[in-house]
């Protein structure tokens, strides 16, 4: 049985098999809503119901509270129709030309860029052209059929290779994988481009940056292709970390500051070691952000980082700092909490 979904204020329709998610069947008409983790955890997708039942699934109950779901909030990304439903969805776009592959993959460079980073750069087929548009993602596919995630850290226009920030996690199966026993020329298989997380570019407003930890990948693939086009958009960027060994590319992303017009970066220590010797700013990032910007009425914001952090800018930002919700993209980085997690 399939029901029809209505998005709200765009009007679009497209029809759900009640056995897929709402997400499922958006991408499967071609329809590109927010969306990340796609297992409940990021509250990237979350939208409104606005009329009709939805099966809500299984997901995060700090993600979407009692109270969102007493407001009629869902996750499109676990979300199944029980009836034709009316969602708003302000953030849709159609999907554009570019498809998603199935690849293998060479392990090119193997990188330690902090105790607990590896920056990765994979070799591509010469047979094969693989296009993205910045800030988006890819799953390697394991042996066991799971999948992991990691955001894209070069430009699109640096063809031929792509560069993954890989953080480890403690028990982590395939990061620790990837800091002890991966060697180059590995084969790893991946599927991309994935996510909905893309500058909007048909906006003129300045743009704010916003990053936790190895949240700076997607965020270097979207200043880099501004770097590589020509762009001068105004973008501020802050990243936050720990200490300072979390600030694993610091200097080139102050080498930004030279070479992008109009482009500033605050680095933001959250607890700074005293070996670090840190003059720049401390707390949280977005904390430090809505210091400097108070009213954020003309601003578009790109985050990305964990859940926590995601969900903790959204609400300040919004409520406090009058930024329009519409005017927040976010790419959550979510990890299962198993041992078999990333």
């Amino acid at each position: 049985m399939s029901f029809q979904v209505t998005l709200q204020p765009s009007g679009l329709r497209f029809e759900a098999a009640s056995d897929e998610t709402i997400l499922e069947a958006a991408l499967g008409a071609s329809l590109l809503l927010p969306y990340s983790c796609r297992d409940g955890a990021c509250g990237v997708c979350k939208s409104r119901v606005l009329s009709g039942a939805l099966d809500l699934g299984t997901y995060s109950e700090s993600t979407l509270t009692s109270a969102e779901r007493e407001q009629g909030l869902a996750l499109l990304c676990c979300s199944r129709a029980l009836s034709d439903v009316e969602l708003e969805v302000r953030q849709v776009n159609r999907a554009g030309d570019i498809p998603v592959k199935k690849l293998p993959s060479r392990v090119q460079k193997i990188t330690r860029a902090a105790p607990d980073v590896i920056v990765l750069e994979l070799k591509l087929p010469a047979s094969e052209k693989f296009q993205f548009v910045a800030g988006q993602y890819i799953d390697f596919l394991l042996a066991d059929g799971k999948r992991r995630s990691f955001s894209i850290a070069n430009a699109p226009s640096q063809g031929g290779h792509i560069e993954l920030h890989i953080r480890l996690v403690p028990g982590g199966q395939f990061t620790t994988h990837v800091f002890e026993k991966m060697k180059e020329k590995d084969i790893l298989r991946f599927e991309g481009p994935l996510g909905s997380f893309r500058l909007h570019e048909s906006s003129g407003k300045p743009i704010v940056l916003l990053a936790g930890g190895t949240g700076f990948a997607p965020i270097k693939s979207i200043v880099e292709e501004a770097l590589a086009t020509g762009r001068h958009r105004p973008m501020t960027l802050y990243w936050g970390s720990r200490d300072l060994a979390g600030l694993y590319q610091l200097d080139l992303a102050r080498q930004w500051e030279v070479a992008l017009p109009g482009f500033r970066f605050i680095p933001v220590l959250s607890d700074p070691q005293a070996s670090d010797n840190w003059c720049g700013r401390t707390g949280l990032a977005h904390e430090t952000l809505m210091d400097d910007l108070p009213d954020l009425t003309g601003y578009e914001i790109y985050a990305c980082g964990s859940p926590a952090m995601i969900n903790a800018a959204r609400r300040d930002l919004t409520e406090r700092c009058h930024l329009p919700a519409d005017a927040f993209h976010a790419d959550a980085f979510s990890f299962a909490s198993d041992t078999q997690a990333a």
